[in-house]
């Protein structure tokens, strides 16, 4: 692999330790990763400045049943577990990402460790090989309902929580029970939520400072489509709940909504923290300053990423 000198002066507006690494993938687009070098220097801007080191949990894996079939659950337990429970679905546009990304591993991980709770993680099916909505977010509610009546049904706080895509699914299952008058979730925690269609755009400040990011750190307007045109087979007419934020939020329990700073998809988590404020729902918002979308997918070894995994986890305890 060819050796990438970076600039002599970076003026990014990320992170420092991600803007020195940026050159690493500069020009790179989602196709070129099908290459072996181009992976390697996506994979080299991955690299956090630590290892990560799981913390003292216990990790189980389950399949549960679903109206599609069983969905895996994986769990994870602190050695002290307190009265508190989450269920948490990962990011990747509903198309990808398992139980072992970060955003799903990492995460609960942590969340368990941090606030002594009870983390369950759901492999919900992906919108590929032609799974379309409604499978997601049946697979995420067949899940929460598992964790809320079956696994949790005596704690103090049972939570509902997702990144991106995720976060949409999670959105939906808390709006079903509200629909149908089920147990709701305690709180509901929403790492930058992909919850619209369209995506408004970007303030003209955010969008000129993000001009000279590489391809892979951002949405474009075909990106977007795409990503909802194959979950939902198409862009118009699209049901409620599979952008959620189109659908009434009203008696919603307390929201937490974590904003990526440097993100194309921010102006979604903003305008449902104005919707759900604006629904009389409790909404507390975190901006991640200088983090991009997806930075869950790193570890705590980046400060912004360690106060972010405390937003949630405060939330909890």
């Amino acid at each position: 692999m060819p050796t990438l000198t970076p600039p002599k002066e970076v003026t990014m507006p990320l992170d420092p330790y991600l803007a020195e690494r940026i050159h690493l993938i500069a020009g790179l687009t989602f196709p070129d990763l099908a290459e072996a070098d181009a992976r390697a220097r996506f994979g080299a801007f991955m690299r956090d400045p630590e290892e990560w080191t799981q913390p003292d949990v216990v990790v189980e894996d389950h399949e549960i049943p679903g109206p599609h079939g069983p969905v895996p659950v994986r769990t994870y337990t602190p050695a002290n577990p307190a009265s508190r429970a989450v269920l948490w679905a990962h990011g990747g546009g509903f198309a990808g990402g398992d139980l072992d990304m970060p955003e799903a591993h990492v995460v609960a991980a942590e969340l368990a460790a941090r606030a002594g709770a009870v983390v369950a993680s759901v492999d919900y099916r992906l919108a590929t090989g032609g799974v379309r909505h409604p499978v997601p977010p049946d697979d995420v509610h067949a899940a929460w309902r598992w964790l809320r009546t079956e696994q949790a049904a005596d704690a103090d706080l049972v939570a509902l929580g997702g990144a991106s895509a995720g976060a949409a699914l999670a959105l939906s299952a808390a709006l079903r029970d509200r629909d149908a008058s089920l147990r709701p979730a305690d709180l509901l925690l929403l790492a930058y939520p992909f919850a619209h269609f369209p995506v408004p755009a970007l303030d003209g400040a955010t969008a000129a400072e993000m001009a000279d990011f590489p391809p892979t750190m951002r949405f474009t307007t075909a990106d977007i489509e795409f990503m909802v045109e194959n979950y939902v087979g198409r862009l118009t007419d699209l049901p409620r709940e599979a952008l959620p934020g189109a659908a009434p939020l009203h008696g919603l329990p307390p929201v937490r909504v974590l904003i990526a700073e440097y993100d194309d998809l921010r102006p979604s988590a903003e305008l449902l923290a104005r919707q759900l404020t604006a629904s009389e729902v409790d909404v507390t918002t975190y901006l991640a300053a200088g983090m991009p979308h997806g930075h869950l997918n790193r570890t705590p070894a980046l400060a912004e990423v360690d106060r972010s995994l405390d937003f949630f986890a405060d939330a909890l305890r």
